[in-house]
């Protein structure tokens, strides 16, 4: 029983940016607005694709379901940031906060990732069989896909997570990061973790690695039939679909790689800082702007979405 109230009692606190308040204040300022970007740019996807016939298609349901996504990643680690951020000493979490917040990144970041080699399999199909695209993405395959995506990633996500919070922690609270990420909490462990680092790895592999190489596979094929067609105007449209995504494929899957596919002790929490902040606030900012811009069915239908709302 004593045990477990000592465990209740941890608490710790984040690494500030900057000991400066002036500095921590832009920052602050900064994040805020990223993060404001990143839930009404992914809510706009969402609902527009919600609301709109025209975007029913297996394409527009995998990039809503990855807006989806997004909003809940995002909203896992930037309010508690934010506070963080703003009020560096009095901004304290649990430790059951901490492996809660751990657990839902773990799970909404692998669920991300396998989501884009999803979408990836998607143009795929699309662009190299278009005959057969209607027949082989069926809405059952569909809802499989983005379903298998969610499970793999909480399975994971809750291995690694109670794996972790098992690990008695020393006297020094203090995170590296400005949030609770796996390698800054596992540095703060009074025990062997050469398990764990192991763990981690493998997860990553299966996370990172697997997903990047079908989602490569994918795209040499796809640049084989592009190459193949006779209209420019074809491979101009085949071309778009597909930038957008591997815009977003190079930034996820190339920061998260230079954070978990290296070894443990290279790890450098000054690093962590800023690719953390790339692919926590960043990219997920930068998705809406990317998919809206580059792809010509959504901006309209987005432009539709807004000129109702500012007819009404």
């Amino acid at each position: 029983m004593e045990e477990a109230n000592q465990t209740r009692m941890i608490l710790f606190h984040f690494r500030p940016f900057s000991k400066l308040p002036e500095v921590q204040m832009l920052i602050f300022v900064a994040l805020l607005i990223m993060y404001i970007i990143s839930i009404s740019g992914n809510v706009s996807i969402f609902l527009t694709i919600w609301i709109n016939p025209c975007l029913h298609t297996p394409m527009y349901f995998f990039l809503a379901n990855l807006a989806a996504l997004e909003i809940f990643y995002s909203s896992t680690i930037a309010p508690l940031t934010l506070a963080s951020v703003l009020s560096p000493e009095r901004t304290l979490i649990s430790l059951p906060g901490c492996g809660t917040q751990m657990f839902f990144f773990i799970f909404l970041g692998s669920a991300d990732c396998i989501m884009l080699a999803v979408m990836a399999y998607d143009r795929f199909v699309a662009i190299c069989h278009p005959l057969h695209y209607t027949l082989i993405m069926s809405w059952r395959l569909c809802v499989r896909l983005a379903l298998g995506s969610l499970l793999l990633g909480f399975v994971l996500a809750l291995q690694l997570t109670v794996l972790i919070f098992r690990l008695p922690f020393c006297s020094s609270k203090e995170i590296s990061l400005f949030y609770c990420d796996v390698l800054p909490v596992m540095r703060m462990a009074c025990a062997d973790t050469h398990v764990h680092e192991a763990t981690l790895f493998v997860v990553s592999v299966i996370v990172l690695t697997i997903p990047f190489l079908l989602i490569t596979l994918s795209y040499v094929f796809i640049g084989a039939a592009i190459l193949k067609m006779h209209s420019a105007e074809g491979r101009h449209r085949a071309f778009s679909t597909c930038s957008s995504h591997l815009t977003m494929v190079l930034l996820q899957y190339g920061c998260t790689s230079l954070i978990y596919l290296c070894p443990s002790s290279s790890y450098s929490p000054e690093r962590g800082q800023v690719v953390s902040v790339v692919y926590t606030f960043i990219t997920p900012m930068l998705n809406p702007l990317i998919y809206s811009m580059r792809n010509r069915d959504l901006k309209v239908s987005l432009k539709k979405a807004i000129m109702r709302l500012l007819l009404f």
